[in-house]
Order: structure tokens, then sequence, then C-alpha cells
């Protein structure tokens, strides 16, 4: 009976334990990036709430997105070569440097008008679907 105790114990501890680390969780991230919740999702979003964008047509570390695509889609600048955890500066054609997360250039999209806008997921010509809304992968 008293390794069962032992054993209820110790299960309750790690649980605390595991609560307590799950509730902190923060992913590593540039000075420009955070978290929010979106929409019912947790998502990464620029300084001023802005929801992140991936584009399916992005190769990794290199943007297809240029001239009036970039204008509408707002490549998210990176200020530092320090890369942090999944995301790492990239060059873009115009010699400007850009966020990428696991390699995927991100962006804001220039219809986002207020934080906790997401009216960019989905988007993308004749309903083709190739932009998304970058989640927080825990």
């Amino acid at each position: 009976m008293r390794r069962g105790a032992l054993v209820a114990a110790a299960t309750a501890l790690s649980l605390v334990i595991g609560a307590a680390c799950f509730a902190q969780y923060r992913p590593l991230t540039p000075n420009n990036v955070t978290t929010a919740k979106v929409g019912g999702q947790l998502l990464y979003v620029d300084a001023q709430g802005k929801t992140l964008y991936t584009f399916d047509r992005d190769s990794t570390f290199q943007s297809s997105c240029n001239g009036q695509c970039a204008r509408t889609w707002l490549p998210l600048p990176a200020r530092s070569e320090h890369n942090h955890g999944p995301w790492g500066m990239m060059m873009r054609k115009d010699g400007s440097k850009q966020w990428a997360y696991r390699g995927k250039p991100v962006y804001t999209y220039s219809g986002d008008k207020v934080p906790g806008d997401a009216k960019g997921d989905n988007a993308g010509p004749k309903g083709s679907h190739l932009w998304h809304v970058l989640k927080v992968v825990q």
C-alpha cells in the first residue's frame, strides 16, 4: 500500500510540474514577433499584433512574393542576423532582410487593419488558398 501512495504522489508531482512548464511556454521568437489568440487559435503576430502568414509558392529561404505582391503581403523585416530557434533571417531579391519560420518567408497582410484580423488566411487568386496564418506549433 505504501508503494501505491508513493507512485500516486510522484504522478501528481509530475503533473503539477508539467502544467507549470506548459503554462509558461513561450516559443523563442525574434524581438518583433510574439503570439496571440486569433479566432481561437494561437498564432504568431508582429509587434503591432498583425497576424503573420506564409505563402505556398515560396521555397526554403526564398520569397516568390515581390513587386505588387510584396506591397499587399508585407515581408516581415528582420533586424538581426541571429537565428531564434526555428526563426532565421533571409535576404530578399531587393537586398532587404526578412524573417523566415522553419525556412518559410513570413509576411503580414495589408488587408488586416486591426490586431486580431486574419483576413488573409486561405487567400489566393481564384480561391487557390495559397496564404496561411502562421500557427504556433507546441
